[in-house]
């Protein structure tokens, strides 16, 4: 439970530094936030092994600066995938 905990206040962290970074409004809850910290940091961890050229061993998340730069990534995404379908 600890874990899950922590998993959401750091995405939450992640999410609102990456807000903040990529200009605009965005309309999300606090939770959405902090789900698209969560995701940036799968995503970060995805980068993290491409350029690292480890193996998938496992599904990883990232640091707090992987996090981040995943969470932009995740922001822009979401942002095109809104314009182009809303």
């Amino acid at each position: 439970m600890g874990n899950l905990v922590s998993m959401v206040v750091w995405g939450l962290i992640a999410g609102v530094v990456a807000r903040a970074i990529v200009p605009g409004k965005d309309q999300m809850s606090w939770w959405q936030t902090a789900l698209l910290g969560i995701a940036g940091s799968f995503v970060g961890g995805t980068l993290g092994v491409l350029f690292t050229g480890r193996t998938f061993s496992n599904f990883e998340t990232s640091g707090v600066i992987g996090s981040v730069i995943g969470a932009v990534i995740a922001l822009i995404a979401l942002r095109m995938y809104r314009k182009n379908n809303g």
